[in-house]
């Protein structure tokens, strides 16, 4: 099998597991070869079966693995990108269906960008990203893994779609050019207790530069942000594994809060 039918092939597989919700063993384990760019074709492949199979459309891009708490717990060591469809999308302090979508989900905290403009790399800067975006909320993302036991590399989660779940955006709208990204500070709680906190520049030293990272990734693959994209730019906090009957809050002081109840 060539490489390229190889990729489409396990394209399929993670497709299926994602819809009948069961694990695979890590693909470098069973093909040490694979590259990040055969693992952005195999995630293209799952976007595929998605759009095509269950009518999903794409509204969004998410950047992983950007902080070193994340990227500590994981044993992955740079960024990484997937896309976001409108099937993931729930309303803040909206209840969420982990225990019939998900298999071993993850709550993360994050900054999500909301775009008026589009983004095409290579040569975005920071500036750039600021007059591309019409706002920022406050988000939860719930992070899944259809990679056993998490055992991902990085070749893993880009080829799961970076290990995308589901999120949701808080009801505030922040016009970015009033914020220091870096200094952002955030409070997560779960089932009302405290449980992490984190600033902006946890995220690559800031949310911004995330984007720019992704603008200009995007640009590689001949891949563009576009009006109207959410992008998700990172966890400012740990992972925390979440199961149903969990809640949890968090605030950006300056941007706003979300809330989430999953069942």
């Amino acid at each position: 099998m060539d490489r390229a039918k190889r990729n489409e092939a396990l394209g399929d597989e993670l497709y299926r597991a994602l819809r009948e919700r069961y694990v695979l063993d890590p693909l470098t384990d069973r093909h040490p070869d694979l590259t990040i760019d055969d693992a952005y074709a195999i995630s293209t492949r799952i976007l595929k079966n998605r759009l095509e199979r269950d009518g999903e459309k794409v509204i969004g891009k998410k950047i992983g693995v950007t902080s070193k708490a994340v990227q500590e717990m994981l044993n992955v060591h740079q960024p990484d990108f997937g896309y976001l469809t409108d099937a993931m999308r729930y309303e803040n302090g909206a209840a969420m269906p982990i225990s019939t979508q998900l298999i071993q989900p993850r709550a993360e905290g994050e900054i999500a960008f909301v775009l008026k403009k589009s983004l095409k790399g290579p040569n975005v800067t920071d500036e750039d990203v600021l007059d591309a975006t019409d706002y920022v909320s406050a988000c939860f993302e719930i992070v899944d893994s259809r990679v056993k036991d998490w055992k991902v590399r990085i070749q893993d989660t880009i080829a799961d779609n970076a290990s995308c779940g589901l999120f949701l955006l808080g009801d505030e709208k922040v016009d970015p050019r009033t914020l220091d990204f870096p200094n952002l500070h955030m409070r997560v709680e779960k089932n009302g207790k405290p449980l992490s906190e984190g600033f902006g520049r946890a995220a690559l030293g800031s949310p911004v530069h995330c984007v720019t990272w992704l603008a200009n990734t995007l640009g590689q693959y001949g891949i563009t942000l576009d009006a109207g994209d959410v992008v998700l730019s990172g966890s400012l906090v740990p992972l925390e594994p979440v199961v149903a009957g969990d809640a949890m809050r968090l605030t950006i002081e300056g941007v706003g809060s979300a809330s989430v109840q999953f069942v």
